[in-house]
């Protein structure tokens, strides 16, 4: 009897000693929460500011739509011009970047893949592009969305005679999820045109000729601002 008594008191500070475990556990969960939704906060205000800020760009989206003729044609007005800056993949030193990184720069954003023919088709035009307007206030960012390492995109720029643009690459997917869900990308290519911003002002579906003397000048409406 004396064994079952000494008995009855060590089951109940098992018992005890789990439940103050489980609410150690609970409290730390949430402090964890907590402390990430506080985190957060700043992240979602910031993304807040910027669109705010590309929003009040409308009149100059419709401005880079209405210069959007001929063999660009199928370019798009923004609507409204949102922010990009967070868009994130690695840059041809294959460090992460987003494209806030490139503040300051008009940029047109190509996303393209080795299995996509007419991205294939549109490359030496892009290279073109960017081999006479490219500059410190203006670059063509083609960037490669194919998984796997750079062996293939890069082997497929050899092979269409790229000379002057940079391989930037996004081999996750997570890139073309983000453009897809924020209702820019049907599939392969994609062109966006952003400003010095971040923001979109125009975005394309499918292949251009990028180098001809109608995306020359909606280059140069872009700049002009």
């Amino acid at each position: 009897m004396a064994d079952g008594r000494r008995s009855f008191p060590t089951m109940r500070l098992v018992l005890l000693a789990l439940v103050a475990g489980a609410l150690a556990g609970a409290v730390a969960v949430y402090v964890r929460e907590n402390h990430l939704g506080n985190a957060a906060q700043p992240q979602i205000a910031a993304a807040s500011a910027n669109d705010a800020a590309c929003t009040a760009k409308a009149d100059e989206a419709r401005k880079i739509g209405a210069s959007a003729t001929g063999q660009v044609a199928a370019l798009l007005p923004a609507d409204p011009p949102q922010s990009l800056k967070d868009l994130a993949f690695e840059g041809p030193d294959g460090q992460p970047m987003t494209l806030g990184d490139r503040a300051g720069k008009t940029l047109l954003i190509n996303l393209w893949a080795t299995w996509c023919a007419p991205c294939r088709a549109e490359m030496p035009a892009l290279d073109a592009l960017q081999q006479e307007k490219g500059s410190d206030s203006f670059e063509v960012v083609a960037i490669n969305v194919d998984t796997g390492d750079a062996s293939k995109p890069q082997k497929f720029l050899e092979e269409t005679g790229v000379k002057n643009l940079a391989l930037y690459r996004e081999p996750t997917l997570a890139l073309f999820d983000s453009v897809k869900k924020r209702g820019l990308a049907l599939g392969l290519p994609v062109t966006m045109l952003v400003d010095g911003e971040g923001c979109l002002l125009g975005f394309m579906n499918g292949p251009a000729e990028w180098s001809s003397e109608d995306a020359k000048r909606l280059i140069d409406a872009a700049l002009a601002g």
